[in-house]
């Protein structure tokens, strides 16, 4: 079935650097869907992303159910995209051990190369301006107002929103504390993603352990499958750098992901990856900028439910936002709001998700703790419920 968000945009009226109500510094799920909110409030928005759409992202694309409303009323007819329905989780370890179980909510599957593109899209036609292949080189706040230098020049904003993803140049210029050399165990981790075709269940997402990783695999759209796994740099580093060997010589001995390797067609002519993840306590809020999605903190991917996060997040941030540029609350009251409506939301989840990464840290405990999980099927049920949230 075939589907057209917007068939001829609206031509959108000059910008200049002035009058704009709010700055959004990204353009993934989150930066997009706050977006969206706030234009159909009638404030002025513009957006600074990098890249040019369409492109691929390092992300495991799969969906908690919470969201699905919440995204039908932002614009995007999922109804009528036919995407895959997930249902069921199969969770393996380093040893071939297997533990299946039903997801209490479910998810979809859906890549970003899809959902971001279809956002901007309505983001476009609701009169946002995106600038594409722009980048934000430095904020400042000066007199309640937002400077942001970038380079395709300089804007003015009552208010920013920072939905820059797991690192940024802004984040190391800030000295955030997670880009600063840790040995903490919840940093300095490597994604690497692939889309490929498989002969796997079209309603299960498997989550395969390896040592110090996990791999996870489930169906998005056009009978496609993402493939994203995440390791230390230690198992990189002890491959000679190279990624095909740390497949062959780490990630195969589990012997699940030794048949993917072996029997998966790759459709992309070599990985995406990302390093530097870090898996810390973040702020919500830096220089009096609100900050989005992976920006603001995140889950483990072995939880699942981190683009979920991202857009629940844009909502908490929207309704923080538009009391405050419709004169109903101080700057200081937003900045509260926002900080505790989010720790509110997420900081249980995110807590749930470092104790889950540890458990998976090392072959031996991941081998017991998968044993003993797949004969305590409670337990496996309410870790999963302390990951995902409701429908929002």
């Amino acid at each position: 079935m075939s589907y057209s968000l917007q068939k001829n945009l609206p031509q959108l009226p000059p910008l200049g650097g002035q009058g704009l109500d709010v700055a959004i510094i990204g353009g993934g799920l989150a930066g997009l869907c706050v977006a969206i909110q706030l234009v159909k409030q009638g404030f002025k928005i513009i957006l600074f992303e990098k890249e040019t759409y369409p492109f691929h992202k390092v992300c495991g694309e799969y969906i908690s159910m919470e969201s699905w409303s919440f995204l039908e009323s932002l614009g995007l007819p999922l109804g009528k995209m036919q995407l895959p329905v997930i249902k069921k989780l199969i969770v393996t370890s380093p040893d071939g051990n297997a533990l299946q179980h039903d997801l209490p909510l479910g998810g979809f599957g859906i890549s970003r190369y899809k959902i971001d593109t279809d956002l901007k899209e309505i983001a476009l036609g609701l009169g946002v301006h995106v600038l594409e292949n722009c980048k934000a080189e430095e904020v400042i706040f000066k007199d309640e107002t937002f400077f942001i230098n970038t380079t395709k020049g300089d804007f003015n904003a009552k208010v920013c929103c920072g939905s820059f993803g797991k690192r940024s140049n802004l984040d190391v210029k800030w000295k955030r504390p997670f880009t600063q050399p840790s040995k903490s165990k919840l940093s300095n981790f490597i994604g690497i993603k692939y889309h490929i075709k498989i002969d796997f269940a079209a309603d299960t997402i498997a989550l395969h352990n390896f040592k110090n990783g996990y791999c996870g695999i489930s169906k998005i759209e056009d009978n496609k499958y993402c493939l994203c796994y995440l390791t230390n740099a230690a198992n990189l580093k002890e491959c000679n750098n190279s990624i095909d060997e740390m497949e062959k010589n780490i990630l195969s001995r589990n012997p699940f992901l030794k048949n993917i390797f072996k029997t998966a067609t790759r459709l992309y002519s070599s990985p995406l990856s990302i390093s530097q993840i870090s898996f810390q306590q973040k702020t919500q809020v830096e220089n009096h900028m609100l900050l989005l999605g992976d920006a603001a903190g995140m889950i483990t991917p072995l939880c699942g439910n981190g683009m979920s996060m991202a857009m629940h997040g844009s909502k908490i941030a929207a309704e923080s936002i538009t009391p405050f540029l419709k004169n109903g609350i101080s700057r200081t009251s937003m900045e509260k709001d926002y900080v505790r409506n989010w720790n509110k939301t997420f900081a249980k989840r995110l807590s749930t998700g470092r104790i889950v990464q540890y458990f998976f840290g090392k072959t031996s405990v991941t081998n017991l703790f998968v044993k003993l999980m797949k004969g305590l099927p409670f337990i496996t049920t309410k870790i999963i419920k302390q990951t995902h949230g409701n429908p929002f």
